[in-house]
């Protein structure tokens, strides 16, 4: 059984578009918005709650439907709405006709525990754009790292462009967010070599050894890494390059430098 929506004006969609528009409204919710049937597999994956599906039959059938709500464990509202609505809540127009409302995670550095003593981390200080961040959990997610840490967050994790553009990583990365210091503080507390990727007193990236516990950090490429986190590195580390500029995209940089670390990781196990 299901409940059929077809005005805009009707509150649950009201809802759903706050959540969608709104960082402030995620967070004071707890609560967010995924479309897609891949992205909302990986989120039961990754162990998150989802609350509400709503799904538009002119594009994905109620058979297709009723099997993916026969999967979950737990009872969930169903909603169907019109092709209008569907439209305006999402962001793609390839998303297979579903959404789904699920209750967030507390990803706070506070509460975050790794699972290996020689974990190879990513950490992504100050990230702005969603397209990057959701770049790095994509490289993230190949490499298997250990834990994606992003320090100074510009936005929620939960925004939709991130979750778009990760195509889901963001539910299969282990990721805390907190402040610079916070995130510097978890580091040297478990004894992590920091690796700052700058040019300032830096070494080639490959002259390394990763195979300790390494974290990887980046920063924008506007303004590499704070002075904090200048201050708090083991060693900075430098992609050498033949052509005219000095950087480049800081998700190719860090898929640079995380697959050297895998490499010698890979060769040594």
């Amino acid at each position: 059984m299901h409940t059929i929506i077809k005005s805009s004006q009707n509150d649950k969609i009201k809802f759903l578009n706050q959540l969608k528009e709104k960082s402030r409204a995620r967070k004071r919710e707890k609560r967010f918005i995924i479309e897609g049937k891949r992205e909302i597999t990986l989120a039961i994956q990754g162990g998150y709650t989802i609350t509400q599906l709503y799904f538009c039959s002119s594009i994905i059938s109620t058979e297709e439907i009723s099997a993916i709500v026969t999967s979950f464990k737990h009872p969930i509202e169903l909603f169907e709405i019109t092709t209008e609505i569907y439209k305006k809540l999402t962001y793609r127009t390839t998303t297979e006709g579903i959404l789904a409302l699920v209750i967030s995670k507390d990803i706070g550095i506070e509460n975050f525990v790794l699972s290996t003593k020689k974990p190879l981390i990513l950490v992504a200080e100050a990230p702005e754009k969603p397209g990057n961040i959701g770049a790095l959990l994509r490289t993230a997610d190949a490499a298997q790292l250990d834990a994606v840490l992003i320090a100074n967050p510009k936005t929620d994790m939960y925004n939709p462009n991130i979750i778009r553009s990760s195509v889901g990583c963001i539910f299969t990365n282990k990721i805390a967010t907190g402040s610079t210091q916070e995130i510097i503080n978890f580091l040297k507390k478990q004894k992590i070599n920091i690796y700052g990727a700058a040019l300032q007193a830096a070494v080639n990236y490959h002259t390394l050894d990763y195979t300790k516990p390494s974290a990887i950090v980046v920063g924008t490429e506007a303004t590499g890494l704070s002075d904090l986190f200048l201050e708090s590195t083991n060693q900075n580390i430098k992609i050498p390059m033949s052509g005219t500029i000095d950087s480049m995209n800081v998700s190719v940089a860090a898929g640079i430098l995380i697959f050297e670390a895998k490499r010698q990781r890979d060769f040594i196990s």
